[in-house]
């Protein structure tokens, strides 16, 4: 069984954890239940996300069960405000240590960089805040990529990117075909990762 793990907070953006959360649960579906995916917060009550989306949690830090994969949404909430939160970065570089994946969606990597384990890492993040993140020291940004992967840490652009992400990661856990048949099932069309090896159609 694959755990995955999807922090939510306060003006994270929806696609961020919306649009992996739809490629790991239809993985599970595909692999006949077999993993599991989990919304972890802060502390217990909604969520409001960026776009006024709520969403209910189901563990919160303390209570969560083991990780295989720890994902990390972006939005404003993980530019400027959680990578200020001691809280959340302390549990995000305690359970990255013992995560298989970590992996952040658009600004996300900020919160990976506060916390810690993006640092000395090539990542990717959303085009209008690549500088701001360079900025910040000890940081590798690639701006030419819709995904980095840089030992078991993931990074992606903004939003849909981070469909394309989840999608190349379920392949490497369960394989390519599998991943082929996660993007058939949720009609997603991408150039990366899948697409490309199939003949186009106009």
């Amino acid at each position: 069984m694959t755990t995955y793990g999807i922090l939510i907070f306060d003006d994270a953006e929806e696609l961020d954890f919306a649009g992996p959360w739809e490629v790991f649960t239809t993985s599970a579906i595909l692999r006949g239940n077999a993993d599991r995916t989990v919304l972890i917060t802060e502390r217990p009550g909604p969520v409001r996300f960026s776009k006024g989306l709520r969403v209910l949690p189901d563990h919160t830090l303390e209570d969560h069960p083991p990780l295989d994969v720890l994902l990390i949404p972006g939005g404003r909430g993980a530019r400027q405000v959680e990578p200020h939160n001691a809280v959340i970065t302390e549990w995000i570089a305690a359970t990255a240590a013992r995560a298989a994946w970590v992996v952040s969606v658009c600004t996300g990597a900020f919160l990976l960089h506060a916390a810690g384990p993006a640092r000395g890492r090539r990542v990717a993040t959303h085009w209008k805040y690549e500088e701001e993140l360079q900025a910040r020291g000890d940081v590798t940004v690639i701006r030419d990529a819709r995904y980095v992967v840089d030992g078991k840490v993931l990074t992606s652009q903004g939003v849909s990117a981070g469909i394309d992400s989840a999608l190349w990661l379920v392949g490497r856990l369960h394989g390519r075909a599998h991943a082929r048949a996660v993007r058939r099932e949720i009609h997603y069309d991408p150039a990366p990762p899948y697409l490309a090896d199939e003949p186009e159609v106009w």
